[in-house]
């Protein structure tokens, strides 16, 4: 054989092995649609909301968030917080789904975040004006931790600032938590996916993450995996409690699989899915926008260790890089042929995605090419962690967070 030839041959072991995996992480079989929401009884809801700087989204969201079951309409109410308390909304406000709460922590906002929300009038809301963050957390769980006190209710949606919920997606959540016996339910949402860096990106990323974590594995409560995305999770408030409160993973930058893992320990139940009906309203339409994104956490994904970086750089190089080398110079034709069996496996594993999100199936042409920037994203975060730069978020550092799952 020649030297080429064994270049090839692991990207070709490695997507086949992909499509051989009992638990098939490429496949789209867990779902979860919007529901009936007439006559829902949401008033053992409460939506918890950690808004920073978020007043180009925040609106669409809490009208997302109205049109859940059975009240709708904007009225006259009003709520604004003073300092560092909270403020109590007005009854005549939107009324959603027989009395839905919403607790809405303004998380030391510089922009027009509390001016958009209290321009819509929403009623049963609270607006908490968060402190400043402490030593040791992380921006997102510090705000959830503050808007905690005031959840009074057995069921409590965890819902990002850019998160829009198609009407009856709640009553599907709560359904799922209580038919099928969980204590908490997480919806990976579609992510935005209009330009060209998103097409090229964006399918990519769920395609990773289910990969990462597999879905299947997850649900049927494997102890190896406890997969959740924080924009959208359902859970028993009762059961928070139990699995430590959001005071367990405080300094966590990973904070949606570490929730879901401190939940796993304590004994509960957890599902995870997606949704056409969970959609985030945030744009990438850059590549240095999801660069920042990617970059954010990738590293401590790999616990910031510089063997398994090496190791996702001889996995991805294998996987992307050999198979496209092989077909386009192999010096022999076997080698061509090998790296084009490689290139087919790697878009059957792949379509699956590209059609659950509606995308052309001529985008798996360019998936090694995403495969690359990822890898090189990667690097890229490992380089900030290396220089002391550290992860950066919503104008925060946190450049000594533990960060990991």
């Amino acid at each position: 054989m020649t030297d080429s030839l064994w270049l090839v041959l692991p990207g070709v072991f490695l997507w086949a092995g992909i499509l051989a995996l009992p638990w098939q992480p490429w496949r789209n079989r867990e779902t979860l649609e919007a529901g009936d929401a007439r006559d829902a009884d949401l008033s053992d809801v409460t939506v918890l909301i950690p808004a920073r700087n978020e007043a180009a989204v925040i609106a669409e969201t809490l009208r997302a968030v109205a049109a859940q079951g059975h009240g709708q309409g904007i009225g006259q109410g009003n709520s604004m917080g003073h300092g560092q308390g909270i403020a109590r909304g007005n009854s005549r406000g939107i009324g959603a789904g027989r009395d839905l709460n919403i607790v809405l922590v303004n998380d030391r906002s510089t922009d027009a975040t509390v001016a958009e929300v209290t321009r819509l009038g929403l009623g049963h809301l609270n607006i908490v004006n968060g402190r400043s963050l402490p030593a040791g957390w992380s921006g997102k769980l510090w705000a959830l931790h503050q808007g905690l006190p005031f959840v009074k209710t057995e069921l409590m949606l965890l819902l990002d600032a850019d998160i829009r919920l198609q009407p009856g997606t709640l009553c599907a959540l709560k359904a799922k938590i209580q038919e099928h016996d969980r204590h908490f339910v997480s919806i990976l949402a579609s992510l935005r996916m209009e330009s060209f860096w998103e097409k090229l990106l964006m399918p990519a990323f769920v395609y990773f993450f289910k990969l990462l974590y597999p879905f299947h594995l997850s649900n049927a409560g494997s102890k190896w995996v406890a997969a959740a995305a924080g924009g959208c999770v359902l859970l028993r408030t009762s059961a928070l409690a139990r699995a430590g409160g959001f005071e367990a993973i405080k300094g966590k930058l990973i904070d949606d699989c570490a929730l879901a893992r401190s939940f796993r320990d304590a004994g509960l139940h957890t599902w995870m899915g997606l949704s056409h009906s969970v959609r985030s309203g945030r744009s990438y339409d850059g590549l240095a926008d999801i660069r920042a994104m990617i970059a954010r956490t990738a590293y401590t994904q790999l616990r910031h260790s510089l063997l398994l970086l090496a190791l996702c750089t001889a996995l991805l190089t294998s996987a992307f890089l050999l198979p496209v080398a092989g077909f386009l110079f192999g010096a022999d034709p076997v080698t061509r042929l090998l790296g084009l069996a490689g290139l087919v496996c790697m878009a059957l594993s792949y379509l699956p995605t590209l059609r659950y999100y509606g995308m052309n199936p001529a985008w798996c042409a360019a998936f090694p090419l995403a495969g690359a920037l990822y890898l090189l994203m990667t690097w890229d975060s490992a380089r900030r962690h290396w220089t002391g730069a550290g992860a950066h978020w919503k104008q925060r550092s946190y450049a000594g967070s533990s960060g990991g799952a």
